[in-house]
């Protein structure tokens, strides 16, 4: 098998970035000349785009995590940040009127999980706990309880 045909074995399952075609093909034992050669002819056919990958990547996982998480998943398969952060915005400039949908699904699962009335009144421990879990999910914790701080401020003096 040579290595544009196990590039297209992988490829057939799902996107990779470039760099993770590369260290597969290093762990099969080809030559880095042939590898750095297949790869060259699958982006020049648009079968490998590490845009595309990162587009998928933030598809994937937005909503669950944040940009920070999903940043880093991507450094570790080898993306460079600045393709992140271009993709990033064109993805989330679509996506603006989705993203406060997305961030009221979280309010309500937070509101469950915590058992929270009020944004305006949690408990320190309660609040150190949620600060906790939207940090892990790569959220700004500050940005996010301010939002919804003012949110409910506007409801009740609205």
């Amino acid at each position: 098998m040579t290595c544009i045909d196990y590039f297209y074995k992988l490829l057939a399952r799902r996107e990779y970035s470039a760099y993770e075609l590369s260290q597969k093909a290093r762990e099969k034992g080809f030559e880095q000349s042939e590898i750095a050669e297949a790869i060259q002819e699958l982006q020049s056919k648009d079968y490998q785009s590490d845009t595309r990958f990162v587009e998928s990547m933030i598809t994937s996982y937005y909503g669950k995590y944040g940009k920070a998480v999903i940043k880093r998943k991507c450094r570790e398969k080898g993306i460079d940040a600045d393709l992140f952060e271009q993709v990033w915005q064109s993805q989330t400039e679509s996506e603006e009127s989705e993203e406060t949908g997305q961030l009221d699904d979280l309010k309500a699962k937070v509101m469950r999980k915590y058992k929270i009335d009020s944004f305006l009144s949690i408990e320190p421990k309660t609040k150190a706990k949620l600060w906790n879990y939207l940090q892990y999910r790569g959220f700004n914790p500050y940005e996010v309880l301010a939002q919804w701080q003012r949110e409910e401020g506007e409801e009740i003096g609205g």
